[in-house]
């Protein structure tokens, strides 16, 4: 158990990197969505079940916002 929490941090850890450093938005998206479930993975893990239902629904929530806006405004031409 002890080896999958490390597991899953580290995974947090090296995605968060992945969406800072990737370049395109529809892959820092997807970066980002497997980010979110790897930490509220680590949550559930450690036994934060509710925290951890309500984190990934805020957040994914918030950020597929932020993201269709995002898109919205660069395949604008004007």
């Amino acid at each position: 158990v002890t080896y999958f929490v490390i597991f899953l941090a580290l995974c947090f850890v090296l995605g968060g990197l992945a969406v800072v450093s990737n370049l395109s938005l529809y892959y820092g998206v997807v970066g980002l969505v497997l980010v979110s479930v790897m930490g509220c993975g680590w949550w559930l893990s450690l036994g934060i079940s509710f925290l951890s239902l309500v984190l990934f629904m805020v957040y994914l929530g918030g950020m597929l916002v932020v993201f269709v806006y995002s898109v919205s405004l660069a395949a604008e031409p004007f």
